[in-house]
């Protein structure tokens, strides 16, 4: 039997620190990005070199660590390990402004990619059980709120910081370093304060428990195993968009300046209010499309969102190769819109349609396939595409050939989950 359920304004306040966990996450996984060119110069990087530090330092902690992060979320005390792991993506980032080689640049954004998507696995497991099943689509839109101010963090802030540091805006407090570095000691230092709140987080009750949180791992499997014709397509078509969005994160700023020279802090005056906005308006459309799918009664009704979003998501991956910045802008922020969607509209799917004791198991070997994939190879996959272009000064076009392949297989694979989705958390696909 579930525990009784709060009203879901009772929720608000801790679904807020889950979505401040989210902002601090994700600002500091994303903020190397916007930079990267400074690293580059200062360390004499190649695009490979920095397709691996940004791409498997992500992807493989993302394999290693995110199923056993999410069969702790399912068995342990959430709240603490969120509290753990956002700590761990601050050490992180206070580490990246100390590298001083290949090596430990690789190590600390692969802290940062360890803390930020396990947060990310305990944020949908609290998050599910703080709200009824009807809600979790209005729940999750708070949750995704903060990633996406987070994501859009990233480049504004980060941004900002780099240009005043670096045309003598702001005072150098920090040893006459880079302005990279220096951005990324003052982005952990303020990370450090705004964990505070996090200590007024307490663990709910878990609710729509089919056997148990500390269930054998072969009844578990067995589980598993009985909803694989609808995990399998649901795992593919994340993954194509993660790919997509991936992709797009780490080379757009790269693009904006070899194709329209601008710097860093001329891109964070609109790039982050528009990876902002795009987040919130996918999320506004992801969790809405999944109560309202849910309401309808239809199979597979929950899903009919994503399968829109990542549809529209084709043509969007063109931005790469648009004639100016407005439109280039304008269809980065449709792509990132579509990606938002879908990511919510995935966790609303997996927190209704998946039995508790499954949920952290289920999220984390999202994040770890979607990761691996997304972060270790679409970044590569895109250098790769470039060369056969004709080198580095094709980046755009291997960065608009490879959405475009990921954001159709996306498409395809989440209509077909649509079809095969569940009825309830407990019950089982036909």
């Amino acid at each position: 039997m579930s525990a009784a359920t709060p009203p879901f304004a009772r929720s608000l306040a801790p679904l807020f620190a889950l979505a401040l966990a989210m902002m601090l996450g994700f600002a500091l996984m994303g903020s190397f990005g916007t930079v990267q060119e400074g690293a580059k110069a200062e360390l004499h990087l190649s695009d490979y070199s920095l397709s691996l530090i940004q791409g498997l330092s992500a992807a493989l902690p993302l394999a290693l660590f995110s199923i056993p992060i999410g069969i702790l979320v399912d068995r342990h005390n959430r709240v603490r390990i969120m509290f753990a792991l956002v700590a761990t993506v601050v050490v992180g980032t206070v580490l990246t402004a100390f590298a001083n080689s290949v090596l430990l640049l690789f190590v600390a954004r692969m802290l940062t990619g360890i803390g930020a998507t396990g947060a990310l696995t305990a944020a949908l497991s609290l998050c599910a059980d703080l709200c009824a099943p009807t809600q979790r689509g209005r729940a999750l839109l708070i949750i995704n709120l903060g990633k996406s101010l987070g994501q859009a963090m990233a480049f504004g802030l980060t941004g900002i910081l780099f240009g005043m540091i670096a045309h003598g805006g702001a005072p150098d407090w920090f040893w006459h370093a880079a302005p990279w570095r220096s951005a990324h000691l003052m982005l952990g230092i303020l990370a450090a304060v705004l964990m505070i709140p996090l200590f007024l987080l307490h663990e709910p009750a878990r609710q729509e428990v089919a056997a148990s949180t500390h269930a054998p791992f072969r009844i578990v499997a067995s589980e598993l195993w009985a909803r694989r014709t609808f995990l399998l397509p649901l795992f593919v078509g994340q993954v194509g968009v993660v790919m997509a969005d991936a992709a797009a994160a780490i080379w757009a700023a790269p693009v904006l300046s070899r194709s329209f020279h601008l710097q860093p802090d001329q891109v964070a005056y609109w790039m982050g209010p528009l990876i902002f906005f795009a987040g919130l308006l996918g999320a506004i459309f992801g969790g809405l499309s999944a109560d309202w799918g849910q309401k309808s009664g239809r199979r597979g009704g929950l899903l009919i969102g994503a399968v829109i979003a990542a549809a529209v998501g084709i043509p969007a991956a063109l931005f790469p190769i648009a004639p100016s910045v407005p439109v280039f802008a304008a269809a980065l922020g449709t792509l990132l819109l579509c990606g938002a969607a879908t990511g919510v509209v995935t966790s609303v799917a997996l927190t209704v349609l998946i039995p508790n004791e499954l949920r952290g198991l289920c999220i984390g070997a999202f994040i770890a396939i979607a990761g691996l994939i997304g972060f270790g190879v679409a970044p590569t996959l895109v250098a790769a595409a470039s060369s056969l272009y004709g080198g580095e000064s094709h980046l755009d076009q291997g960065l608009a050939t490879i959405g475009i392949l990921t954001s159709l297989l996306s498409t395809i694979a989440f209509f077909i989950a649509m079809r095969r989705a569940p009825v309830s958390a407990t019950t089982e696909p036909i």
